[in-house]
Formats: structure tokens, sequence, C-alpha cells
């Protein structure tokens, strides 16, 4: 598969490209399309190697860059990094090596924690690649927020739960009291949900929390500022016609059509799969003439 030229933008009428390490990007995929109608999106999911909050900083930034690169073999106009995790410990590699915008979803969410604060304790919960790395932690103290306000907290369990479609059973309750009771004693008034399957469970965790806590999403988040940069660069897309959804995974797990549908919120039909070799090449090819203005060039089609 031929790389993209990779010293220009496509135009406008590109599709956004998404990625993330599984199937929870799916709730941000959503979000874009609810937000931006007439875009046309292209999802890849790293299905085959799946989960990335358990590994290594290197090891996610190699993968980052795979996923990455064969989005912009696809021709996007933008990459959305739609896991927490990759963001964290790729977003910065990927802003400098990518000839096209770059978004992920720590900065967006940090912005939307400190708009919903009331003056309270910011909670912020996610895998434990994604809380070990501090991304979140460190980008609420960039803004002003003393650590003294600040928990985090691991959630592990909370991925399975989610893809086993548990939300409101007994067990999703259990977890939820389990990871959440030291930031609830800490006081909290807004909780970052650090983990695009964590909107999944929000009605469990809301219910534990009470109604004093404000929820951030992140995939709502990152959608709102997805709008704003495509905006400021030129690239929105005009035009009455409804946005294609197209599909892209690296294994299809068994119950995909069903997890996928829950996350998505519709069922998902035709589903591309990729070889790890081909995301490989792709990863390799980045970078290659890329010019210190790339990401502002737009195809003048």
């Amino acid at each position: 598969m031929a790389l993209a030229d990779s010293t220009r933008v496509p135009g406008p009428d590109a599709p956004i490209g998404v990625f993330d390490s599984g199937l929870g990007g799916l709730t941000v995929l959503r979000a874009l399309h609810e937000r931006l109608p007439t875009e046309d999106l292209l999802y890849f999911g790293d299905t085959a190697r799946v989960p990335y909050g358990t590994k290594g900083e290197k090891t996610v930034r190699a993968f980052a860059r795979q996923d990455a690169g064969l989005l912009v073999a696809r021709g996007v106009k933008m990459v959305v990094v739609a896991c927490n995790t990759a963001s964290a410990f790729a977003l910065a590699h990927l802003s400098d090596v990518l000839p096209v915008p770059v978004l992920g979803v720590i900065e967006p969410g940090v912005r939307a924690a400190l708009a919903a604060t009331r003056g309270g304790t910011i909670g912020v919960i996610g895998t434990s690649g994604t809380i070990r790395s501090g991304r979140y932690q460190q980008g609420l103290e960039a803004a002003g927020l003393p650590a003294e306000r600040i928990r985090a907290a691991e959630c592990p369990l909370f991925v399975p739960l989610v893809e086993e479609g548990l939300g409101g059973h007994a067990l999703a309750t259990l977890a939820v009291a389990e990871y959440l009771r030291p930031l609830r004693d800490a006081g909290l008034d807004t909780l970052i949900l650090g983990c695009t399957h964590y909107p999944l469970l929000a009605a469990d965790i809301g219910a534990y929390l009470g109604p004093q806590v404000r929820l951030v999403d992140s995939a709502e988040s990152l959608a709102s500022a997805a709008c704003v940069a495509l905006a400021d660069a030129g690239l929105l897309r005009s035009g009455p016609r409804a946005g294609r959804l197209g599909f892209i995974l690296s294994d299809i797990p068994w119950k995909f059509a069903e997890i996928g549908a829950r996350f998505l919120g519709k069922p998902i039909d035709d589903v591309e799969s990729v070889g790890l070799d081909e995301m490989e090449e792709a990863g390799h090819a980045l970078g290659s003439g890329r010019t210190a203005d790339a990401r502002i060039r737009k195809d003048p089609s």
C-alpha cells in the first residue's frame, strides 16, 4: 500500500481518521459523527494488540505511529487519537511526524474539567498506563490547579465490564465502589472519564458519586476540539451529503458486531481487516519527506 504524499494535507472533502487500541474509540467516533454529520470518518481499531493500557511507553508509541500511518496512507485530513494511553505516550511524537493535524483526548478533557469544576477536587480515572503517565494530572497542574485538588485512580476492570455489556450489573456496582471510594471520600466535584470505554459506565459511576459530581466525557470533549481545529484549518467539509463511516480492524473479535453496536449506538456493517505487516510498513513510511509547514498545506483540489 502506497503512503499518501506526506508533504501535502488533503482538502476538506477527505475523511477524518480516528484510531484506538480497540473498540472504545467508537464512542469518540459516535461523538464526532453527531457533532460533524457531513464529515466522512475512518476508524481504525488495533484489536489484534489491545489493550494498550498495560503496555510500556516505547511499545505504545510504536503502535500509535503505525496506527496513524495507516490512516495517513488512506488520505485522512486529520488524525484523532481516541486512545487515552496513546494520547499520553505518543501524541507529541505523532505531532512531530504526521503531515496532518493530530488531536488527542487529554488536553480537551483537561479543559472541559477545568470549565466544569466549581472549586472542588477534580478526579481522573483511566487505565494503568494513562494514570501512571501522569499526563492528566500534569495538564491540570499546568493550568494552575493545586496538586492537593487532584485525585487519580486506575480502574483496570472497567474495560472488560463494558465489553461484556455489564453496565448496570451488580459486578459493575461493586467495581465502581472498589475503585472510586477514595475519590468520593476526597470530596470530588468533577471526574474525568479518562478512557473511551468509561462513558458506558457513566450511569453506574454517577449513581455512586452522586449528582453533585460532574462527569467529563473525553469523547464529547475531543469531538468539540476537533470541530474547532478543522474550522481553524479551513478543513471543514461543506455540502448537504451525510458523512460516511468506514471501519478497519487489525483483527475481527468474535463479539465485534455486538460490542461495536453497543459503543457506536447502531449496527456496523462492512469492516476491513489489515495485517500487522501493512501497519508496520505504514509506520516506517511516516515522516519521510515531511516539511516543517506540511500541516498547514492543503490540496487545492
